[in-house]
């Protein structure tokens, strides 16, 4: 496995913080200043500058890459273009955009200066950014040019008067480009330097946590919370750095894991592939097959559309040594049809919290669906939902209580949220119910807000589809629930059947039947779609079906 195993295992090592330790007492050398440590923007500008040629990105669609050089000159030129614009620490900064070459580049400017990143999902429409833009008040936004106008009606809509600047051409806004030659000055990259703040309290990036439902609510994450949080993300490795020889990053900038790679990949010096291009099953194969990266964090549902049977070798999946599945529940059958095409490959089932700005727990050599056990720099209790009493018993589930140093600031601009997601004692209620076996390994159950309400029932929709996913030809559902106004929810099975299969509604109906209490049953019925409609992050854009089945 190119030894790449051989530097993975199912147990915690303190060889990440032994790397970051040496790393940062070199920038806390330089500047004199002990929080250095977790200063996020100094300890890039150290690794970019002390690894220049390095290769830091490969955007696989048009074969081109940038050396850390490269983004060392392009991002301080950002940099010095906001100050040069008075843009400050605090201020906010937008990015919505997809993966290509220049993304991160404002994304490294902020944080060496203090300024706050948030990417953005750049599908959403003017009233969904006029939501955004209430919140963060942003100084400058960055998008394509197709996304500008838009942008711009969010705008006027707030009587915001945003600098947009556009990634690709520059017809009606400035392009990035010509911003970086405007603003970006001649100052030679050796001679910046970042701004001095305290990492504890200055927040480096904004989270989106409520995916399409409801008004956004942006987590906000500080330096130290993301320095911590980035360390845990790595503590199963032992050879540091270069500790894989690829990231495939297929995740948007607003989604967590894709915000913590973009951060911790050019800290261990490893090559990330992104893909400017529209991630369809032969381009996700064509990038397997050319750039042979080894490591892939995926949403299961994204995966199971990736793994549908087509023309493609899809035994090309094993180049990846590991695969990380989350952001959901984890099917048994997902995991076992990844082992089937490549047996060699780890599949990890992950949990995390956005506003744990990390993963939950350390992964474990633990029963299949297992997402970890604890990890050495949180506190832990599962606790009933309805008496609020701590649950002690093994495989009983509760809300998940955590308290540590990575946890999240609070949300931005919403301190009303903000208190309701905490304890008057200040631990963290996640919201997502979780239970332990026996040997303290903890499985993930469900999103307390997917819960649905069956006159005085309370169904788990995961539940549900674990049933239905034993159907041979059920490639992938979701369950949902349509409003009622006696009962409360009615379950609805969304069904995406196996090519070329044909399944009848009645068959999902009794299947259900055959294995649940009478309260779970489908009350809803059964719709069948070609594909799942996913958000930009791979996640099911649960809001469209609900609207599809309340209609």
């Amino acid at each position: 496995m190119n030894g790449i195993l051989d530097n993975f295992q199912f147990k915690p090592s303190d060889e990440v913080n032994w790397y970051f330790e040496e790393l940062t007492a070199k920038v806390v050398a330089d500047s004199g200043i002990p929080t250095d440590i977790y200063h996020v923007g100094k300890n890039l500008l150290r690794v970019f500058k002390d690894n220049p040629n390095t290769i830091s990105r490969i955007d696989g669609a048009v074969g081109q890459h940038y050396t850390n050089r490269q983004v060392l000159e392009k991002s301080v030129k950002c940099a010095t273009a906001f100050r040069k614009l008075g843009i400050r620490k605090g201020d906010v900064v937008l990015i919505l955009a997809p993966n290509h070459l220049d993304l991160t580049v404002p994304f490294y400017a902020c944080f060496y200066i203090g300024v706050i990143a948030a990417g953005i999902d750049r599908t959403l429409r003017t009233k969904e950014l006029s939501n955004v833009f209430t919140i963060t008040k942003p100084k400058i936004i960055f998008c394509q040019d197709e996304k500008s106008n838009e942008v711009q009606k969010a705008l006027n809509n707030e009587k915001l008067d945003s600098l947009i600047i556009t990634f690709d051409k520059g017809d009606t806004h400035t392009s990035f480009s010509q911003f970086l030659e405007e603003y970006g000055g001649q100052e030679p990259v050796e001679d910046f330097k970042a701004t001095d703040f305290d990492p504890a309290d200055t927040i480096g990036y904004l989270l989106s946590t409520s995916g399409s439902t409801g008004l956004p609510k942006l987590a906000a994450i500080t330096h130290k919370n993301l320095s911590i949080g980035g360390r845990l993300a790595w503590a199963n490795y032992t050879k540091f750095p270069e500790c894989i020889k690829m990231h495939f990053n297929i995740s948007p900038l607003q989604w967590q894991s894709a915000a913590l790679m973009h951060i911790t990949t050019p800290l261990l010096k490893i090559p990330q592939l992104i893909t400017s291009g529209s991630l369809t099953q032969e381009h996700f194969h064509y990038l397997l097959r050319k750039y042979q990266p080894n490591l892939l964090l995926s949403s299961p549902n994204l995966m199971t559309t990736l793994l549908k049977p087509s023309k493609n070798d899809s035994t090309l999946l094993s180049c990846l040594n590991i695969i990380y599945l989350g952001g959901s529940t984890v099917s048994k059958e997902l995991v076992q049809q990844i082992k089937d095409i490549t047996p060699k490959t780890s599949v990890v089932c992950v949990y995390g919290s956005t506003e744990m700005s990390t993963i939950a727990f350390v992964l474990a050599d633990s029963p299949l669906g297992c997402v970890g056990r604890e990890a050495p720099c949180f506190k832990y209790k599962l606790v009933n939902t309805e008496t609020k009493e701590v649950i002690n018993e093994p495989n009983v589930p509760g809300e998940l209580w955590v308290k540590g140093p990575s946890v999240f600031k609070g949300y931005y601009n919403n301190r009303e949220e903000t208190i309701k997601v905490f304890s008057e004692d200040g631990w963290l209620m996640t919201g997502d119910l979780l239970y332990r076996d026996e040997k303290d390994n903890y499985f993930f159950s469900d999103r307390q807000k997917f819960l649905l309400k069956y006159m005085n029932n309370q169904i788990s929709p995961t539940e549900l589809e674990q049933v239905i996913r034993s159907h041979p030809a059920v490639l992938d559902v979701v369950v949902t629930g349509r409003p009622d106004s006696m009962v409360g929810d009615l379950a609805v099975a969304v069904v995406v059947p196996s090519p070329g299969k044909v399944i009848k509604a009645e068959e999902i109906i009794d299947i259900v039947k055959d294995n649940l209490s009478e309260s779970k049953q489908l009350r809803g019925g059964v719709v069948f779609l070609k594909e799942m409609p996913l958000l930009a992050s791979g996640k099911i854009d649960r809001q469209k079906l609900k609207n599809l089945v309340s209609n």
